[in-house]
C-alpha cells in the first residue's frame, strides 16, 4: 500500500524538479517575413547612422595588431559601472581599414532610441582575416574552431577595461552575426567564465567545451532557410545544450542567411535581452 502511495509522489517530485531545472529554457518558432521594403528600410536607417563616435584604437600584441572601434557610454555617473557589448563582424567585413566591421549589429547601438536607454561600451573588431574558419566533425555537421586573433581578443578586453575600470566585469556580452557569431561562440567557449551572455545570429556552432558553457545565458537566432551556415548547426547545438536553463533558440521558419538580421534593426529587443543579464 506504502509503495502505491510513493511512487506517484515520486514522479509528482521528479516533474517538479525537471520542470523547474529547465523553466527558464525556451524554443520558439517566429513567422516573420521580410519584403524588399523593410529589407531596404531597415538597412538605410541603420546605415545612414554617423559613426564618428566609434573611437578608433588598434590593439597590438607581438606580431598581431587588430584595429578596433570604441564607443563609450553616452553619459556617465561617478561610482556607476556600465556593461561591455562586443561584437563581431562576418566575412564580408573582413581587412584592415578600422570601417568595415561597423556592420548592423555594430550600428545599431547609435540608434538615439538605443543610445540613450541602453548605457555601455562597445568593442567592434576587425579582423585581416577569417576569425573562424569551418570543417565538418564525425556527425557530418559543420563546425567552427577560432584563428588565432581570437586569443588575443583577451587581452585587448582587458586592456579597455584597465582604461574604463567603470566596465561592469559581470557584465560583458558577446553579440555576432555569421562568422561572427561563430566568432563570439569560439570566444566563449575558449573563457566561458568572463562573459555574462552570448547572442549568434546564424553561426556556424562551437561544440568544444559544452560542459562549460551549459549554464551560460545564451540565445540562438537561425533561419530555417539558411543555407550559408546551415540551420542544422543551431538545432545541434540546441540539442547539445538541451540541460541548460539559460537557452534560448529563435528559429525564423522564413528567413534565410542573407534577411535574418532585418528584424532586429530597429527594435530593441537585443538590448533589451543583454541588459538583464548577469554572471
Amino acid at each position: 500500500m506504502q509503495r502505491q502511495i510513493l511512487q506517484p509522489i515520486l514522479i509528482i517530485l521528479s516533474l517538479i524538479l525537471t520542470t523547474n531545472f529547465i523553466a527558464g529554457q525556451k524554443k520558439e518558432f517566429r513567422d516573420t517575413q521580410v519584403d524588399s521594403l523593410t529589407f531596404l528600410n531597415n538597412r538605410k536607417v541603420v546605415n545612414s547612422l554617423n559613426t564618428e563616435v566609434f573611437k578608433k584604437k588598434i590593439f597590438s600584441k607581438d606580431s598581431i595588431q587588430i584595429p578596433y572601434r570604441l564607443l563609450t557610454p553616452q553619459n556617465t555617473a561617478k561610482g556607476k559601472k556600465y556593461p561591455l557589448v562586443i561584437t563581431f563582424h562576418n566575412s564580408t567585413r573582413i581587412g584592415s581599414d578600422n570601417e568595415n566591421q561597423l556592420e548592423l549589429f555594430a550600428k545599431m547601438w547609435l540608434r538615439n532610441e538605443i543610445y540613450s536607454k541602453y548605457q555601455c561600451y562597445v568593442i567592434a573588431p576587425q579582423f585581416s582575416k577569417r576569425s573562424s574558419n569551418y570543417e565538418n566533425n564525425s556527425e557530418n555537421i559543420q563546425i567552427s574552431k577560432p584563428s588565432h586573433d581570437v586569443f588575443a581578443l583577451l587581452e585587448l578586453i582587458k586592456n579597455v577595461e584597465k582604461e574604463y575600470p567603470d566596465i561592469d566585469k559581470g557584465r560583458i556580452y558577446l553579440i555576432g552575426y555569421s562568422m561572427g557569431a561563430s566568432t563570439a561562440q569560439n570566444l566563449m567557449n575558449i573563457q566561458p567564465d568572463q562573459f555574462a551572455a552570448l547572442v549568434s545570429v546564424a553561426a556556424v556552432p562551437d561544440f568544444s567545451n559544452l560542459r562549460k558553457i551549459s549554464k551560460k545565458n545564451i540565445w540562438l537566432i537561425h533561419g530555417e532557410k539558411d543555407t550559408d551556415n546551415p540551420y542544422i548547426g543551431s538545432v545541434e547545438l540546441f540539442n547539445k545544450l538541451s540541460s541548460d536553463p539559460n537557452l534560448v533558440f529563435t528559429t525564423f521558419t522564413h528567413l534565410n542567411h542573407n534577411n535574418i538580421v532585418i528584424p532586429f534593426l530597429l527594435t530593441e529587443e537585443i538590448p533589451k535581452w543583454l541588459f538583464k543579464k548577469h554572471k
